[in-house]
């Protein structure tokens, strides 16, 4: 893969920037992946529509939720009523227990199994998809000529070594042979 900007050759399919100029390769890789498609993602200020699966399981967890309020308060005031009113405390109790303990989570369990989901995000493009007219203004421009992959000849990094001329190894070796009429050599 190549970066569109400076032309540089990536080292890994995988990059997420340009290793010469920085810009940003993971939309490439989508774009390639996609086969020159455009991904068409929704707008964030439109409110989005809950499937009808997410809201089959909410109205089971808040039907189940009710359940768990109303039927303690039911069975208080069935405890403080006396006579013919308790009774329907205790049956009106009874009913809410069933409805929201058995109802919530068969409509939970419904809609998990049975109700449609959410529709997966699709891929929308155009065939005709050209380079726009002139360069973007929110893209800046390079300010080093391209690397050349053939190097340029005639300057040469220097070897430090090379600055100063190291002594022959012979240099104090053939001092010995010179004759000092000073010194006396013993044998």
């Amino acid at each position: 893969m190549h970066c569109p900007q400076c032309g540089q050759q990536q080292v890994s399919e995988v990059t997420r920037f340009c290793s010469r100029c920085g810009f940003p390769m993971e939309g490439v890789a989508h774009l390639l992946q996609s086969g020159g498609l455009m991904p068409v993602y929704p707008n964030s200020g439109e409110p989005l529509e809950r499937s009808q699966k997410f809201k089959g399981v909410r109205q089971g967890v808040i039907l189940f939720l009710a359940g768990v309020l109303l039927v303690p308060i039911m069975g208080v005031f069935s405890s403080f009523t006396h006579g013919l009113l308790s009774n329907a405390f205790e049956m009106l109790a009874a009913l809410l227990a069933l409805i929201c303990f058995v109802g919530g989570p068969l409509r939970v369990l419904f809609a998990a199994l049975f109700e449609q989901g959410a529709p997966k995000p699709a891929f929308q493009g155009a065939t005709n998809y050209g380079r726009p007219i002139g360069p973007p203004q929110h893209v800046p421009m390079n300010v080093l000529p391209p690397a050349n992959p053939n190097p340029v000849g005639g300057w040469r990094r220097p070897n430090t070594a090379e600055l100063a001329d190291r002594p022959s190894v012979t240099e104090n070796t053939t001092r010995l042979l010179n004759k000092d009429p000073d010194r006396e050599y013993e044998q």
